[in-house]
């Protein structure tokens, strides 16, 4: 009998070596990722967080070994579209639409970080990303260790992360929390 099909997968077995604490990123890399969002109810603080993202922002495009990754989903009529636009220094936007139906919006949010992560770390001389998102509680569940469905999406984010990371002590990637209304 084939025993293949009774092994338990990774992205499914909690004691999986990348759950571990002495694996997992958030203990590993932990001075290689940060989180930005604002306070939503104070109107000043909004207004001080969206100068220090644009002034972000501006600061890395100028930089060669620095991308820009500003992702945005809706869903209408149970249809999500993602769509991803990626800077870097000196190189034409590139602008990317994904649809899918019938997703849950943490899914399709996980699904556009990985995507975007993937594209990043994939292209050279890379060490720092920057992802500016609508939910930044997607990013989070990224390192967040607690078992739920996403974790197959987070195993592949993860792997995808520590390979960045162990290639340049100095590499990172920073999420910004950045709601479509505030444009």
């Amino acid at each position: 009998m084939n025993n293949r099909i009774n092994k338990v997968f990774p992205s499914f077995d909690s004691f999986s070596s990348e759950f571990s604490p002495r694996d997992r990123l958030i203990d590993v890399f932990s001075s290689c990722f940060s989180f930005h969002s604002t306070n939503r109810k104070n109107k000043d603080s909004i207004k001080a967080y969206i100068c220090k993202l644009n002034e972000t922002t501006l600061q890395v495009s100028a930089d060669s070994k620095s991308v820009v990754i500003v992702s945005d989903m809706s869903i209408k009529n149970q249809v999500t579209t993602l769509i991803s636009h990626v800077h870097i220094h000196d190189s034409p936007v590139i602008k990317t639409i994904h649809h899918t139906i019938n997703i849950m919006s943490t899914e399709a949010e996980l699904f556009a970080i990985r995507y975007n992560i993937n594209q990043a770390t994939h292209l050279t001389n890379i060490n720092q990303i920057i992802i500016i998102i609508d939910s930044i509680h997607a990013a989070k569940r990224i390192f967040d260790l607690s078992s739920h469905f996403y974790q197959i999406q987070v195993l592949s984010i993860s792997s995808e992360l520590r390979e960045f990371f162990i290639q340049d002590h100095n590499n990172s990637i920073k999420f910004w929390n950045c709601l479509s209304c505030y444009k």
